[in-house]
Parts: structure tokens; sequence; C-alpha cells
């Protein structure tokens, strides 16, 4: 566990088993550091969550991961390489799928990822992935056509067609349907656990990422303020469980409790039996979120970092 996140350097065998690290990676926009220090390690084979609030620094940090922007200062590995040193035989081992993209209008779905497949040695089988995704039926139809929950999964199927060793999901579900959603969750869990794919989410679904993450990073103001499995994080925020049951004379009872399995054994001993309608709800990964950010941290560090950029323009 790693509650803060933990800014030891990694021993040479960590490093090894390391798909990215970052040491006090910075990102200045004038005199305001969007990225302030931020360090972070990420595991090989494992789905890591990337969570914060609006301007807290996720897209930015993603960005550079993936080689598509300039740091200001810090040391970053990806796959073993600087990312800004943008060796092509690594470029091949990254998989990207951006929050929207507009191309080749023109190009039948089936046909665009024919050609993306064309560019990797061992790359998925078109069709096959299509039907993954979601979009057998829209094997031959023009990109143009696509509503934006299509074009969505069209996204999603050119980031993951070439079997990359680390994949970047920026809001990969938006505009799915539910049914959409539970089969790209199997896909991605396919991925890391047959492929061993590394995956880094950022994601506003604290469902999704509750369901999918190994482990979750909470980015606040350009730091890591904490890592962990969710289990972890609750404890860390003092997130309690909520424990419900109908008493003797017909009334609801609740209590809130961070030992919801103590409280549940003295029910047990107080009704000697079985306990009319109990319920025990443990702390989801939207209450530990909300416990650890609080609730004016979205506005003000957007507002931060606009300010920044528009300073550094």
């Amino acid at each position: 566990m790693t509650v803060p996140a933990d800014t030891a350097p990694p021993t040479d065998d960590t490093t090894y088993d390391l798909a990215i690290r970052t040491a006090g990676l910075r990102m200045r926009y004038g005199q305001r550091d969007v990225l302030d220090g931020l360090d972070l390690e990420v595991r090989r084979g494992e789905l890591f969550a990337l969570l914060g609030p609006n301007g807290a620094g996720k897209s930015t940090t993603i960005e550079i991961l993936e080689g598509y922007r300039r740091r200001s200062a810090g040391t970053v590995e990806v796959l073993g390489l600087d990312p800004e040193r943008d060796v092509p035989s690594w470029r091949a081992r990254i998989g990207i799928v951006l929050q929207s993209s507009r191309d080749h209008g023109r190009w039948q779905v089936g046909e665009m990822l024919d050609h993306f497949a064309r560019h990797y040695a061992d790359p998925f089988d078109a069709p096959e992935l299509m039907e993954r995704v979601g979009l057998a039926a829209q094997a031959h139809q023009p990109l143009s056509t696509l509503s934006g929950g299509q074009r969505r999964r069209l996204d999603v199927a050119m980031g993951i067609i070439g079997r990359p060793d680390l994949v970047f999901l920026d809001e990969p579900t938006t505009g799915f349907d539910p049914e959409a959603r539970r089969d790209f969750h199997e896909l991605i869990a396919e991925l890391r656990d047959e492929r061993g794919m590394t995956i880094v989410l950022t994601t506003h679904d604290m469902t999704e990422a509750q369901t999918l993450a190994d482990r979750i990073g909470i980015l606040q103001t350009g730091r890591l303020t904490a890592v962990g499995t969710l289990g972890e994080l609750a404890a860390a925020a003092s997130a309690r469980s909520e424990v419900r049951w109908t008493d003797r004379d017909g009334v609801a009872r609740r209590r809130l409790t961070e030992d919801p399995s103590r409280t549940v054994w003295e029910l047990h001993q107080h009704f000697d039996g079985p306990i009319p309608g109990i319920e025990v709800r443990r702390p989801t990964l939207e209450d530990t979120y909300l416990g650890m950010v609080g609730t004016d941290l979205p506005e003000a560090a957007d507002t931060a970092v606009t300010a920044a950029r528009t300073e550094a323009s």
C-alpha cells in the first residue's frame, strides 16, 4: 500500500517490474506548476486508474507519458525509455485511446481497422475486434455516418488493434450503452489477464474504475496524494461502512462503522439468531474519492490551470 504516495526511489528489481516511472515530474505554464514534482509508478501488467478533479493535471501527465508533451523538469521512463526520445519501435508498443478524434470520414469502419492493423506485427483480427467493441454491424459503414457512441468504440478499437504492451485509456467508454460498456470491460480485463498488457485508465466513472482497477491514484493540484487498492484508499480516508437492519420494534436502524463485521456479530448476539433486514453497504470508490478531494477542489484546480496556461501564452 502507498497512502500517501511513496516518493522513495525504487531498487533495480523494482524498476524492472515497472512499466511507468516518474520522479519529480514538473510541468510549468508561465509561473505556475501544473505538475508539481509528480512521483508515479505503474507496475507491468496492472490496470492503474488515475483519478482527480478537473484541472488536477491528469491530461498533462498522460500527454507527457505518451511523448506528446515536453516536461519542464523531472525524470520519466515508459517501458524503459524516455518518451521524449520517440523511438519508433517504442511507440509501436504503446496504444492510445483519446477522448475523441476525427479523421477519414469516407473510410469504412472495417477498412480503417484493416489499414491500422498493417502497421503492427501481431494485430488483432479486425472482424473479431469489431465484434468485441460492438461494431460488427457497422463494418461497411462510412465513419462520417457513425453515431457518437459508435465513433467512440472505433477510437478504442484503433487504440488496441496492435496488441500494445501499454495502453492509455482516456475516458474510454464515454457514449457507450450499458451492454457495450460491459463488453468493453470484459475485453480490457482479458487484455490484462491473458495478454499481460499494462493499462492506464483516466475516467470520471467511479464504477468503471472500481470495477477494473488493480490500484488507483488520486491526483490533486499536480501531485499524487494517494495510491492504493480501493480498500487501502478507503482505510486512509476513514471511509466507514453502513450497516442496516430492522429492530424488534419494526423500526429500520442504521449504523456507520469502520468494522462492519463486528457490528453484524453484535447484532447476531442481540437477536440470538437471524438479523431481520440485515444489509451491509461498504464504502464505494466515489465515497472514498469525495472524502479525499472534498467538494471545492474541482473548480479551484480548474481555475488555477486555466490561469496558468493563459499566463504562459
